[in-house]
């Protein structure tokens, strides 16, 4: 089964490196972080780098879809015809496509869901809304048909697990969450609008918008793009060197077998 994890500039790591470290338990998965070229992508903290491995062109029909969101790049990535048009295609024959937090909102974007019931994190409902989709809010997960989203950052690992238990049943899912000892018993209860007292919320206000703004100075930042152009020649001929070694391991059982 192959898992196609889609990365971009800007996105929340956290969004997909969760849903990650659950999904790689389905047996036989083979998981890819895709993006329009490979190599690597800094997130939105502007210090944080992740890689994709393979191009879209070298993905044109996974299994699953995995999209995560962005509190800076979310409407960037949305509008970005590639993106688009590589979600509308490989959705045609996915078993399952998946969002997590604003990731939603790049597959609205796409048309992927008009009418259809999606959630997103709490601050974006409004944005999944005006793309077509049917926002739910108060829900970690929400189904419709093949195509399943989470709300915001955290619950991709909630989002991850009902997968593995759709797609390799509830006894694997059960052994993913405790090899991770995913047991959440926070320090603090304001993990949903619901518990969070006003103070909080103007907390939440004055991190964003710092956030923001940082974004904006790191996306202006000669150093990040010299990083990114000098990385990307190192990054290719990596990538070249596994897959050539992939392939020589997957030959030998065989090539033994013949002699």
């Amino acid at each position: 089964m192959q898992i196609a994890i889609v990365v971009y500039p800007g996105m929340t790591a956290l969004d997909i490196v969760g849903p990650y470290e659950v999904l790689r338990f389905i047996p036989g998965a083979q998981i890819r972080f895709v993006w329009k070229e490979a190599g690597p992508v800094i997130a939105d903290t502007g210090v944080f780098a992740l890689a994709a491995t393979h191009s879209f062109d070298e993905t044109p029909a996974p299994d699953v879809v995995l999209i995560g969101g962005s509190g800076t790049a979310t409407g960037i990535t949305a509008k970005d015809p590639a993106v688009r048009e590589w979600l509308q295609k490989v959705h045609q024959t996915t078993q399952w496509t998946a969002s997590v937090c604003t990731g939603s909102v790049i597959l609205a974007s796409a048309g992927l869901l008009d009418g259809k019931p999606a959630t997103t994190h709490w601050a974006n409902l409004h944005a999944l809304e005006a793309r077509g989709a049917v926002a739910v809010r108060d829900q970690r997960i929400v189904h419709s048909g093949k195509i399943v989203t989470g709300a915001g950052v955290s619950a991709g690992i909630d989002l991850a697990l009902w997968l593995v238990g759709k797609i390799a049943g509830d006894d694997v899912a059960r052994a993913a969450q405790l090899i991770i000892e995913y047991d959440p018993q926070p320090p603090y209860d304001s993990g949903n609008t619901a518990k969070a007292d006003a103070a909080t919320m103007r907390k939440v206000a004055a991190i964003v918008s710092r956030e923001g703004a940082d974004a904006v100075a790191n996306e202006r930042t000669a150093f990040l793009r010299e990083l990114i152009a000098q990385s990307q020649l190192a990054w290719g001929a990596a990538v070249q060197k596994a897959r050539n070694r992939r392939r020589l391991l997957s030959r030998r059982p065989r090539e033994v077998a013949s002699v």
